[in-house]
């Protein structure tokens, strides 16, 4: 008999009661997820903003080198006795700087 009180008393519940657990999810996925990631892009985007010729720089491929030219979305960087041109957005940080210091 107990089992079934409980069977008929989940209907009457109100809505707010049923859709609590998908909105707290859903704040959850958001600050341990989305806050952090547009966090990490300001950082990153505030990096790029910022170099200058001359910058040691390491690329998203390991690559170190220091920025002889920057163009729009390119980068000239002089690695050895090579000068090779990346993407912008595949500098990930200043070689000088700790890598925890750029996160």
């Amino acid at each position: 008999m107990p089992l079934l009180m409980l069977a008929q008393a989940a209907p009457n519940q109100s809505p707010l009661v049923t859709f609590l657990p998908i909105v707290l999810m859903l704040a959850i996925f958001y600050f341990i997820l989305i806050v952090p990631q547009r966090r990490q892009m300001k950082q990153h985007q505030a990096l790029l903003a910022s170099l200058q010729k001359g910058d040691q720089v390491v690329t998203a491929g390991g690559l170190i080198g220091e920025i002889t030219g920057i163009r729009d979305d390119q980068v000239t960087l002089r690695s050895g006795t090579s000068t090779l041109v990346v993407e912008k957005a595949r500098v990930l940080r200043k070689a000088g700087a700790p890598a925890a210091a750029a996160k």
